[in-house]
């Protein structure tokens, strides 16, 4: 297994996520995050694996000094188009993560990691050098795809032989994450480089609704009620994806 990069169909399909409830929510889960986290000054941040840059333009405009990295060019040319239309700047690197200690010089304030480590064929191997690309002080912002999820998911549908099978990967050319991450293995892995300070789960009961529910509810609610149960101590864990805050040791 190697690592997945996205072409330009994965991108039609992000910026077809992003236009919709899924990608409302966990905007808003990871930015309400945020807010509570970081201190009001202006800091420096890495974007890894930034995608089409929703994140970091968010950032950007808040005053931040905002750095994308990504490997697959259509995404990192839909984040380009995207701050140019905003009318800010930002740094924009072509590379994937094993490059990118070679390339930046100093640590950041803050890095972003989103939905990264579920295409990766080793995802612990990234662990330390997020470490190594984060400030003593700093902050790094981890988002990942959450298998107790998939889990519970196929539970509903009655997958039961998927289950026995433990086949949680998605198909080699699906836009579904090739790697899923048990919660409690990647705690573990962390436990000796970070300090996770505050933990949440995006859309811990949209991806549950029922089809036809889902578009009758507005979206305002829905961002309501989802930021309201993130941090539920029944409902977190069957965030999609769950999103942790951690502090450097």
């Amino acid at each position: 297994m190697s690592d997945r990069h996205f072409d330009q169909l994965a991108t039609r399909f992000a910026e077809k996520i992003y236009g919709g409830a899924k990608g409302a929510i966990r905007l808003a889960v990871l930015q309400a995050d945020l807010l509570e986290s970081l201190p009001e000054r202006p800091l420096r941040v890495l974007d890894i694996g930034a995608g089409l840059g929703h994140m970091s333009l968010w950032l950007a405009e808040r005053g931040h000094q905002v750095t994308l990295a990504e490997p697959a060019e259509p995404m990192l040319e839909g984040a380009r188009q995207r701050f140019a239309e905003a009318g800010r700047h930002a740094t924009f690197i072509q590379a994937p993560w094993q490059d990118l200690l070679g390339q930046l010089t100093e640590p950041y304030d803050l890095v972003l990691c989103h939905a990264v480590l579920e295409w990766l064929a080793e995802p612990h191997a990234i662990l330390p050098v997020l470490h190594q690309l984060t400030k003593p002080g700093g902050w790094l912002s981890l988002a990942f795809y959450n298998r107790d999820a998939l889990v519970y998911r196929n539970l509903l549908k009655g997958h039961f032989r998927k289950l026995r099978k433990n086949d949680m990967a998605g198909e080699k050319q699906s836009l579904t994450p090739q790697q899923p991450l048990d919660p409690r293995e990647l705690a573990a892995q962390l436990e000796d480089l970070w300090q996770v300070e505050s933990q949440s789960g995006v859309r811990v009961f949209h991806d549950y609704m029922p089809v036809e529910f889902q578009g009758r509810v507005e979206l305002a609610q829905l961002l309501e009620m989802e930021l309201a149960h993130r941090r539920h101590p029944a409902f977190a864990g069957l965030g999609r994806y769950l999103h942790w805050v951690c502090r450097p040791l």
